[in-house]
């Protein structure tokens, strides 16, 4: 079992600190970093108290060696998508089904109608499946480790025409992307 309650954390951006306060007796921050680092033991007891203090069910902060697992790929900021450092382990809100593999794109500044501390839950499809998805919001790698973001306004042959959410922005043409990652769902904190 690997256990996520690190990545749970940082997605909700919480500190140690604030963890440990949350917890139902609270506890220090230095247990709660040992639980995540797996230096203690991370008990059902544990888990439950964590899950509670996150807002999340306790069994979302463990998972199978060889569970496939949604990952957030790309922040949203003032000069666009870009990718992150590396990706990491997205949590699924809900259950959005289907075959096709989910990404998570973290919305860090306003643009468009999407706000600061959105996510965006995307599903991945191969780049022929562009015509299906005309006018919706689709995250598109680039060439070195790259992404483009916006509304799917055009395909014409093996590139594929953007126009980000951002208000005077000129719209991107990807040429031959790998995948096409189209908006499923909008996570937003109220």
């Amino acid at each position: 079992m690997i256990n996520r309650i690190r990545d749970i954390r940082k997605q909700k951006n919480m500190t140690l600190a604030e963890v440990a306060a949350a917890c139902d007796p609270p506890t220090t921050a230095q247990t709660i970093g040992r639980l995540e680092t797996g230096m203690r033991n991370l008990s059902l007891t544990w888990m439950n108290r964590i899950g509670a203090a996150l807002g999340v069910d306790p069994e979302l902060l463990v998972k199978g060696e060889n569970e496939g697992t949604p990952k957030l790929v790309a922040r949203l900021t003032e000069s666009g998508a870009e990718a992150l450092a590396a990706p990491r382990d997205a949590i699924l809100p809900a259950d959005l089904g289907g075959e096709a593999p989910l990404l998570c794109l973290s919305v860090e500044v306003p643009q468009g109608e999407y706000r600061a501390g959105d996510q965006l839950w995307l599903r991945q499809l191969p780049p022929e499946d562009a015509p299906k998805i005309i006018n919706r919001d689709v995250l598109v790698p680039r060439s070195g480790g790259r992404f483009a973001f916006g509304r799917l306004i055009d395909r014409q042959g093996s590139m594929v025409g953007l126009l980000p959410p951002g208000a005077g922005q000129r719209q991107i043409v990807v040429d031959k992307p790998a995948w096409l990652a189209v908006a499923e769902m909008l996570v937003r904190k109220l």
